[in-house]
């Protein structure tokens, strides 16, 4: 990147798959995930991705806690002009809330991901039951929201898995981890974040960027702009290398 960058990179050492429970593999059930989605790899597992699984100048850019109204439309324009697509891990609270979202992302051709329905603190915790339950009101809500949309992706929320990566995998939905965040949640630095993501994605080919186009209920702010405008600032360059952003892999 030519833009000058007066903050340090701080980078993160591994995958956000912290308590990541591996059950192997486990046959698809109901709707959500509609069986095999449309990610390579096959059905869905209950060991959390964190790769594409392919190799080269590939990434998966992945966006949690939207949909967002104040970021979604800049966010799509700047996708839409790399031809760059994502999975969005949505809230359940706020696909109700704003649905004409939701479908803006479908129809712009991204992928949809679980997000919980509350974004709770602790979820990973809960027994079986009281997942199985938040992942179908989730995914009743997108479904309300844009129809016959697959969602094959479930993202627990702070990262710690418990019983949910079974539990998601048993409803068809792939557990989504990461290869790595930049942190966004602690600032909205526009160069600090390109420089974040930039190094990132160049140190793992093939990885998932974790970023975020919203917050969840009570954060501090849910301005994501600085997000947005890092993710504008890295792409035209790394488009121009060859880089493609392709789905994560539907296989743990």
């Amino acid at each position: 990147m030519t833009t000058t960058r007066s903050r340090a990179l701080r980078l993160l050492a591994a995958p956000l798959v912290v308590g990541a429970l591996v059950f192997g593999a486990v046959a698809p059930a109901q709707a959500d995930g509609r069986g095999p989605g449309p990610g390579q790899g096959g059905p869905a597992t209950a060991e959390p991705v964190v790769t594409t699984m392919l190799s080269g100048k590939v990434a998966a850019l992945t966006f949690d806690d939207g949909p967002n109204p104040e970021t979604a439309p800049r966010l799509l324009e700047v996708l839409a002009a790399h031809e760059a697509k994502a999975v969005f891990c949505l809230i359940g609270d706020y696909v109700k809330q704003h649905p004409d979202v939701v479908r803006q992302i479908v129809a712009a051709g991204h992928t949809l991901c679980n997000h919980s329905m509350h974004h709770t603190r602790g979820i990973g915790g809960w027994s079986a039951e009281r997942l199985h339950a938040d992942m179908e009101e989730t995914s009743a809500a997108i479904r309300e929201a844009v129809g016959g949309a697959p969602v094959p992706y479930y993202r627990v929320p702070y990262g710690f898995w418990g019983l949910s990566a079974q539990v998601a995998a048993e409803l068809g939905m792939q557990p989504l981890g990461a290869t790595f965040t930049i942190f966004d949640w602690e600032t909205q630095d526009v160069d600090v974040l390109a420089e974040r993501l930039e190094t990132q994605l160049r140190a793992n080919p093939g990885g998932i960027a974790l970023l975020h186009d919203g917050a969840a209920a009570g954060a501090a702010s849910t301005d994501r702009r600085g997000t947005v405008e890092a993710l504008a600032q890295v792409l035209p360059e790394l488009r121009a290398e060859g880089w493609q952003f392709h789905k994560p892999a539907r296989r743990g």
